[in-house]
């Protein structure tokens, strides 16, 4: 299912919003004498003093910096740079780094273009049954914490590591907090394309439509440019500033996998990639940042790495993987696993609305029997839009976060707090205790903030 072209290397930065809804396809670079190598220093938390004299002796020439996880990403002319880097006793990892270029997320359909609005929270009483599943239609709201007003009064920010947001948007612009961009070329935090202000809305909209926290803030770490590419150094360094800037939550609806005996590239080239990605996920974490993160939308089980590789020789792992996060399946409004979601016992932690097409559709396969409504609506540049998947899933369970995290104040809770009351308040779903489809089962905001 997963194809050595679409995954095209170790770790493929790729959103997961709507992915059965498009056509996979990915553009690949002509190849060049100078490559990029990530190079993962033994030392986690700093460089050596030598480093650049390393890199230099090698043929490497650093491209950036990640000082603070022990990592530089190098670009290099000389075909041995990497046998002869991993030979030096202060570096842990060295490895290519690979960009692919996902499929942009679609919109089912445009609700409106017109901020106008006759009744406040229109589009919420009409449409968004998977805001109202989450918060027990408001219920939430109304309890200590519930709309992200912290105890102690100061802002609980949530970051969104993504396509940026759309910070004029008239349902967001009040809890915006700020952006950064780290998209070589884009320095404005500004959403291009879509998937980053949606994901913002799911978390703290506040207007036609709401998110699970009206009152959290949202704060855009851009590593997307407006056709969707980036690199693991670009992704990790975000996260690394997110944590950083003393944000809350972090939520990464990303879509990658690590394709271990890619043969391609050798498994120990592959390495690098995912030890920097996990070095940022604990960096963050240890720094008081609780991490979501989306189950992908291939409809494979992530415990059987040799399914995702499909035809191909190999192994593939759904990445970031790491045991740290909270990882989110997508369930219907039928509080079903999605026909779409990634699943798999020890990868999933929670279950959380992600929109489908409704069961029929999922019996059929038939276009006649798509029901639009039971997507998931939220805010877009210049508007509303459906859009379904697991990265509209992990969103909410990342507002959820803000909104416990408010109940007893800003840097009061751990990250394994967080997660441990967020799996504990589940609605349990399908087998009895822990599974493999929806974890600890479907988040539910009032059992978490009673």
């Amino acid at each position: 299912m997963m194809k050595k072209k679409l995954i095209s290397g170790a770790l493929t930065a790729t959103l997961s919003a709507a992915a059965f809804l498009g056509s996979f396809g990915v553009s690949t670079q002509a190849q060049s004498v100078e490559k990029d190598y990530l190079v993962v220093f033994k030392n986690e938390a700093s460089l050596p003093s030598n480093y650049l004299d390393v890199i230099k002796k090698h043929g490497g020439e650093v491209e950036k910096t990640l000082p603070k996880l022990g990592a530089v990403k190098v670009s290099s002319d000389n075909p041995e740079f990497l046998a002869d880097i991993k030979k030096n006793s202060a570096v842990l990892d060295a490895g290519s780094e690979n960009t692919v270029y996902p499929e942009a997320p679609v919109a089912v359909e445009t609700v409106d273009r017109d901020f106008v609005s006759s009744e406040a929270n229109d589009l919420y009483n009409t449409y968004q049954w998977d805001i109202k599943q989450v918060t027990n239609d408001g219920a939430s709201w109304k309890l200590d914490g519930g709309t992200g007003e912290s105890a102690n009064g100061k802002d609980i920010v949530v970051a969104v590591v993504d396509t940026g947001i759309d910070y004029t948007h008239p349902d967001l612009k009040a809890n915006y907090a700020y952006g950064k961009s780290f998209v070589p070329g884009y320095p404005d935090a500004m959403d291009q394309n879509g998937h980053g202000t949606h994901v913002a809305g799911s978390i703290a909209a506040n207007g036609r439509v709401l998110g699970i926290g009206p009152e959290l803030k949202v704060a855009a770490y851009r590593v997307f440019g407006p056709t969707g590419g980036a690199s693991t150094s670009d992704i990790a360094n975000a996260l690394m500033t997110a944590a950083d800037d003393n944000v809350d939550v972090v939520n990464m609806s990303l879509g990658g996998y690590d394709w271990f005996q890619n043969p391609d590239y050798a498994t120990k080239d592959t390495v690098a990639d995912v030890r920097l990605f996990n070095r940022a996920i604990q960096y963050a974490i240890n720094k008081g940042v609780t991490v979501v993160g989306s189950a992908g939308n291939n409809a494979v089980d992530l415990t059987s790495p040799g399914k995702l590789s499909g035809d191909d020789n190999g192994a593939t792992h759904r990445s970031p993987s790491s045991q740290t996060l909270i990882r989110v399946a997508a369930g219907g409004e039928a509080k079903n696993l999605t026909f779409y979601s990634n699943y798999g016992v020890g990868k999933i932690d929670v279950i959380a609305p992600g929109g489908d097409y409704g069961l029929k559709y999922a019996e059929t396969r038939n276009p006649l029997d798509a029901d639009r409504n039971k997507l998931a609506l939220s805010t877009v540049p210049g508007g509303y839009a459906f859009y379904a998947g697991t990265s509209m899933a992990a969103p909410k369970t990342a507002g959820l976060a803000g909104v416990i995290i408010a109940k007893h104040g800003k840097d009061v809770l751990s990250p394994a707090q967080v997660k441990h009351i967020i799996q504990s308040s589940a609605d349990d779903l399908f087998k009895p205790g822990y599974d493999g489809e929806s974890g600890f089962g479907l988040i539910n905001a009032v059992n978490a903030l009673d």
